[in-house]
């Protein structure tokens, strides 16, 4: 292969920034038939995948919405009732809508949906009024009314989703506003359920769906054995935050955070009375940061905005890359494994996928529009 790469590839439209949330992350026709003998449609067998498939695989990787706290998936947000549950979810739609970072960490923009199901519009505009000094927000939506999980909420979810593409994040207030009515006792498998319909949602469409919940009165050892209802809500969550005042009148809380992608995390914040906004005093973990990935870094180097394409099979891109000494299988498998990074981190769309001549590799930096 000639070592001018760049004048050898496809040179195709630059996808618009706000397409990144419909990108497709495919990898087909490399695996050969005898791995797929379990994989018949009979309904009566079970899906089974090699490991020689999960690496050979490329799946789509999760949206961050705020690095090191939330990414595509279902999270609950439990505290006890006027804990500041509210404010601090206003200050998140805020943060996400605009890509401002939130505390310490980073904020990836895109369109909010807020469902303030325990509040009224008047309400509402009192408070951002006083969290916001008037700063406004076209892609941060409210609602104070929907339907609930049985009457059709997910096709209302859905449906604004569909009239707004770059949705990021979409807010739950409360999780009771939701569920079906009469009756306050709940199976474990109907904890799980209501989450996972939720949470089926959210991976059909990529993006992140925050649920207020209510913390029992009961003290526990673990703080997340406070959220009310039975375990089934956090096991079928993507994780989870306990907001927690030791008095009422205080101004200062503790934020608790599990999730199965995350380090677990503890936060100090502290209440503005004058600005109605959380502050973050301290954390009490550092957040650990995956340290730079060399083959990603080349690949970064490879594209740039004049020429943002690559295209051609692992053999080429492996003698392009000789200074990594990576051979062709082991460098396809390590960018199916690492697509997820590429994207949230250099922006760089990566798909493997084949043709009449073969496999091939394609690498595309997703140039931001003016």
């Amino acid at each position: 292969m000639s070592t001018d790469t760049r004048k050898v590839t496809a040179h195709a439209s630059p996808v618009p920034a706000d397409e990144r949330q419909s990108l497709s992350f495919h990898s087909t026709g490399i695996i050969p038939d005898a791995q797929h003998k379990s994989n018949t449609n009979a309904p009566d067998r079970l899906h089974t995948v090699s490991l020689t498939e999960l690496y050979e695989t490329v799946y789509p990787p999760k949206t961050q919405v705020i690095d090191g706290l939330l990414s595509s998936g279902v999270y609950l947000f439990a505290g006890a009732p006027k804990v500041g549950k509210s404010f601090l979810m206003a200050q998140i739609g805020y943060h996400v809508s605009g890509g401002v970072p939130l505390w310490d960490y980073a904020v990836h923009q895109g369109t909010v949906l807020y469902l303030a199901l325990e509040d009224d519009f008047q309400r509402l505009q009192k408070r951002t009024a006083k969290m916001f000094d008037m700063d406004n927000r076209d892609n941060f939506h409210f609602a104070t009314k929907s339907k609930t999980l049985v009457t059709g909420l997910n096709e209302q979810i859905k449906q604004f989703v569909a009239e707004n593409a770059d949705t990021k994040l979409v807010i739950i207030d409360t999780l009771q506003k939701i569920r079906e009515v009469g009756g306050e006792n709940y199976s474990y498998a109907s904890d799980y359920e209501i989450v996972a319909q939720v949470k089926q949602l959210a991976e059909e469409h990529n993006i992140c769906v925050l649920i207020v919940h209510h913390t029992r009165k009961q003290s526990a050892d673990d703080c997340f054995d406070t959220i009310s209802g039975t375990n089934g809500l956090l096991g079928a969550a993507d994780g989870a935050f306990i907001m927690q005042r030791e008095k009422r009148t205080d101004n200062k809380a503790i934020l608790d955070i599990v999730g199965r992608d995350q380090q677990d995390q503890r936060l100090y914040l502290q209440f503005d009375h004058e600005r109605c906004i959380w502050q973050l005093t301290r954390a009490e973990i550092e957040l650990w940061k995956e340290p730079p990935n060399p083959l990603h870094e080349a690949i970064a180097e490879l594209l740039t905005p004049q020429a943002p394409h690559w295209c051609g099979s692992a053999s080429e891109l492996a003698s392009f890359l000789g200074r990594l000494e990576l051979q062709p299988n082991v460098l396809t498998r390590r960018l199916n494994v690492g697509a997820d990074r590429l994207w949230n981190e250099y922006s760089i769309r990566y798909e493997n996928d084949h043709n009449r001549n073969g496999s091939y590799l394609k690498l595309t930096l997703e140039v931001a529009q003016a």
